[in-house]
């Protein structure tokens, strides 16, 4: 089924949001920043992880991402132009890895939404000492495509194998930081 492709799909754009909220945070000032309020969004790329993060608020920053699993736990690193933060995102990719997305047969179009509070574990540059916690949402939503020959003509194809149509994902998160 096509949850499966959803679920790193989101899984993907979930480790960017975190790694991109962490940067921003971090970056709002020359010196050690003073913490408080931040956002976090991200443009996830294709393959998982390596996608485009910004931060807003109390940490003004943007960069890239990636995600990498290290000890059993998945870890997301923003890096940004004035240091790193890193999140531990093994719960939301856990959820997004299980979800069971919402199907329309009528129109072979499916979703996926799921939310986490995602640790804040490290910096370096101006987010060392970085801690806090960042709610991170993951919205996933394709197209499939319809079989077109067979006893199921006309109908959706929602396997694993089946190509999607389209695509898309975002990744948004909000939460608090300190130093």
């Amino acid at each position: 089924m096509r949850l499966r492709k959803t679920t790193i799909g989101v899984a993907g754009a979930f480790a960017c949001l975190v790694a991109g909220t962490s940067v921003a945070l971090a970056a709002s000032s020359s010196g050690t920043p003073a913490g408080g309020a931040i956002q976090l969004f991200v443009q996830p790329a294709q393959a998982q992880g390596n996608g485009k993060v910004l931060f807003t608020g109390a940490i003004g920053d943007y960069g890239s991402t990636h995600s990498v699993t290290t000890g059993g736990k998945k870890i997301a690193k923003a890096t940004l132009k004035k240091g790193t933060i890193e999140l531990n995102i093994t719960a939301i990719s856990k959820k997004a890895n299980n979800a069971t997305p919402t199907i329309n047969a009528a129109t072979c179009s499916g979703s996926i939404n799921v939310s986490a509070a995602t640790p804040i574990i490290g910096g370096t540059g101006l987010y060392a000492g970085i801690h806090g916690t960042v709610k991170i949402t993951e919205t996933f939503g394709f197209l499939g495509p319809t079989y077109k020959s067979g006893p199921k003509k006309g109908q959706c194809n929602m396997s694993n194998s089946a190509p999607t149509v389209a695509q898309m994902a975002a990744v948004y998160g909000s939460g608090t930081v300190s130093f």
